[in-house]
């Protein structure tokens, strides 16, 4: 598994944190902030799994 998939991992365990946070305080900002780092942690681990089978391809 290569850094990035875990960097992604990483980042949407945060969002997920940060979004249930945010909504058993009602706080919409923190909730929101929690979903879009979600999103980049999903991001992440989508280009993660490309450059992992760009690797395997060109080897």
């Amino acid at each position: 598994m290569g850094a990035e998939i875990i960097k992604g991992k990483l980042n949407e365990a945060k969002g997920a944190v940060k979004k249930a946070v945010g909504k058993a305080t009602d706080d919409p900002a923190l909730e929101l902030e929690g979903r879009a780092d979600k999103a980049k942690g999903k991001a992440q681990q989508a280009a993660g799994h490309l450059k992992e089978a760009a690797r395997a391809v060109t080897r």
